[in-house]
């Protein structure tokens, strides 16, 4: 077993360069100094247990988190929904494709983390103070962890190489340690096959301290992420020239350009896996019949609907509060463990560039806020009406096209509950949209729900507009801190949330938790997957005890959406809808933009479509911010925002490998359209 620990660590620095200096674990003395006490690490409960930990540690590292300002998560910001305006010009360098030679970093986090988390498995057995079930739950989430790291390194690099599980000859050349890449759909197996079996030993629940644990859901749900992606046409019978050029060292496609529509199959099995636990949940607020302050205002009822108005979750929205439901998911104001649809999360971020540094750059700089993430105006007009309809400008490249005259609110209407939730001032284009709008968008005119300012009263429950000249609008004085398209992010966001100083200091909100897997997601899955079948598959349950027998059904299909939809406030699908699989396909692909808004999905999704070669092409539209508040059509008038770049070439599918690794492991091949070294 010594000779396996060494082996592994002599492999990791082969391939990765681990941690900050490789000659640490290369010092032979060093290794055999530590290695006198690998025996205690092990077979001591506390010793082994602060093993583990520090393997989760690698979860919160960089790109590894999901939520969190641009620092660790520039994916969220760089599709065609959101944006930063500060740092200088880094995100143009981002969005045009000027990635350097690719950030070695992550990559070495993720195998280290590989590394770290073999050594656990192949040496927990050891222990003397553990129970068998003990062990077994602990391995298991040192397995959920190395797929975890390994699904991390494939959804941002593609094909990457899966080392030995047995470790590697540390006697032989130093070169002869390099591998090569595996082809995709062997990684995503790979994956899918390790989290079921981590799954078979994993608790399904754990107490409010271990929130961040690894569960048995949390195992399925990374699986049938796992499969959505490889049955995806990106990676799925994709015989593009980019496709065609991503090979291992020997000239083999990484990519089959064959079709197989069963991984369809099995993405939806997996999913269903997670959905036959009973044990997950959307979340959903009770019904508010009365204000209870500002920031919590009496629920706002869907319209009149035959099918949903008189019903109770989750058959209708009657008892529930739409607006709330949505909201309080993400903003702190349940706790984590509280809330059943929450299958995995990283826990409470607390670094400098975690959730409450990216509230503070969404907040208006009236609020101590930067004031610099915004949305584009393409994805507000993505937002349904409250009646399920669609905005007039959703689906046109020119959102002139049609345009309507709006007028603005009024303090008469207001004051009559004509206009809910719009304060007075405010234009009509943002009346009568869906609850998730206003839960998750800043538009001209909103109320900032700030229950408590240390400063001023009249900071309190401010109404926010982005007039050129403003405090919050485009100021000469400060040229990068201002919301390009006039339109910013209100998720994550809770009443208490205020900072005292944006340069210093923490919100006086909740926590929040950085969410990697909600049950959303797994109903999402499972309805697209449903739909791209033609065939009837027969699938094994993760523990091979049963069997799934998948074909696109409507009726779950609409199980699965209906949900989402009525907690939403919104109708579900018409049939026609459901029959159609273009159709579906359509409906599905809009309702993850929305649902899964800011949660690090959107970047990845557009990719593994196929759709980021027109959707991020197209040009940014947003309000005009030169109009003062003299000028409030010129404002809402749709222009061009010159300033937002929106590029997208085919290498731009998959992040560039670093130099360094490619020097190190002969064998690592670059991805399509990035430079290799001489």
């Amino acid at each position: 077993m010594k000779n396996k620990i060494y082996t592994l660590i002599i492999a990791g620095c082969a391939l990765i360069g681990s941690l900050t200096s490789c000659s640490d674990y290369l010092d032979v003395e060093y290794i055999f100094k530590n290695q006198m006490n690998m025996d205690t690490v092990f077979q001591q409960k506390d010793y082994a247990e602060q093993w583990l930990s520090n393997v989760y540690g690698y979860l919160a590292d960089g790109q590894n988190v999901m939520i969190a300002s641009k620092g660790h998560q520039p994916f969220n910001f760089l599709a065609d929904d959101m944006y930063y305006g500060d740092r200088g010009n880094q995100y143009e360098f981002f969005k045009n494709c000027r990635y350097g030679e690719g950030d070695k970093q992550n990559w070495n986090v993720c195998y280290e983390g590989i590394r770290n988390a073999s050594i656990f498995i192949h040496n927990i057995d050891q222990n003397r103070e553990m129970t068998k079930e003990e062990i077994a739950d602990n391995k298991a989430q040192a397995r959920f962890l190395r797929a975890n790291f390994y699904w991390l390194l494939l959804r941002k690099y593609g094909p990457i190489p899966i080392l030995p599980d047995e470790g590697m000859d540390f006697t032989k050349e130093y070169e002869d340690l390099a591998l090569p890449r595996n082809t995709y759909l062997e990684c995503a197996e790979y994956i899918a096959n390790e989290m079921a079996l981590a799954a078979q030993d994993l608790e399904e629940s754990r107490p409010a301290r271990e929130i961040a644990r690894a569960t048995k859901g949390a195992a399925l749900a990374f699986r049938a992420r796992a499969y959505l992606y490889a049955a995806s046409p990106l990676f799925n019978g994709n015989d593009d020239e980019w496709a065609q050029q991503l090979v291992d060292d020997q000239g083999n496609r990484l990519i089959s350009k064959e079709y197989n529509e069963e991984l369809w199959a099995k993405a939806a099995a997996a999913a269903k896996d997670v959905i036959d636990l009973n044990k997950y949940e959307l979340y959903t607020a009770k019904f508010r019949a009365n204000d209870e302050g500002p920031a919590y205002p009496k629920t706002i009822v869907p319209p009149t609907h035959p099918v949903y108005s008189e019903k109770n979750w989750p058959n209708g929205w009657k008892d529930i509060d739409p607006f709330e439901s949505y909201r309080q998911i993400f903003n702190g104001a349940i706790a984590g463990n509280m809330n059943k649809e929450i299958v995995f999360t990283h826990g409470v971020n607390t670094n400098t560039e975690g959730v409450m540094a990216m509230i503070k750059h969404q907040m208006p700089a009236s609020l101590n806020g930067w004031n610099t993430h915004g949305v584009t105006l393409k994805h507000v007009n993505t937002y349904y009406m409250n009646d399920g309809g669609n905005f007039y400008a959703y689906g046109k490249e020119d959102p002139r096209e049609g345009r309507p005259t709006y007028d603005f609110t009024t303090k008469e209407e207001v004051d009559a509950e004509l206009c809910r939730p719009l304060p007075a001032g405010v234009s009509k284009e943002y009346l009568g949209r869906e609850p998730r709008f206003y839960a998750s968008i800043a538009y001209n005119g909103s109320i900032w729900d700030v229950e408590t300012s240390p400063i001023t009263e009249n900071r309190r429950n401010q109404q926010v507009f982005y007039w050129r000249g403003s405090q919050d609008g485009r100021l000469t004085s400060a040229p990068g801190f201002y919301l390009r398209t006039g339109l910013g992010i209100k998720k994550f966001v809770h009443p208490l949330d205020y900072f005292e100083n944006r340069d210093a200091g923490t919100s006086k909100g909740p926590a929040k938790i950085d969410v990697d897997i909600r049950y959303a997601e797994i109903l999402l899955i499972y309805a697209e997957a449903l739909n791209e079948l033609t065939g009837t598959y027969t699938i094994p349950t993760y523990d091979g005890t049963s069997k799934h027998t998948i074909s696109r059904n409507t009726e779950e299909m609409s199980f699965a959406i209906s949900q989402i939809r009525i907690r939403a406030g919104l109708p579900n699908f018409d049939s026609a809808t459901y029959d159609s699989q273009t159709e579906f396909r359509k409906a599905l692909k809009r309702e993850r933009q929305i649902e899964l808004f800011a949660e690090t999905h959107r970047y990845f999704d557009l990719r593994r479509w196929k759709d980021a070669e027109k959707e991020e092409t197209m040009p940014v539209w947003g309000c005009n911010m030169n109009a003062t508040d003299s000028q409030k059509d010129m404002f809402h008038y749709p222009v061009l925002v010159s300033s937002l770049p929106n590029v997208f070439i085919p290498k731009m599918y998959l992040w560039p490998i670093s130099y360094s690794e490619l020097r190190k492991n002969r064998k690592l091949t670059q991805n399509p359209g990035w430079t290799t070294f001489d």
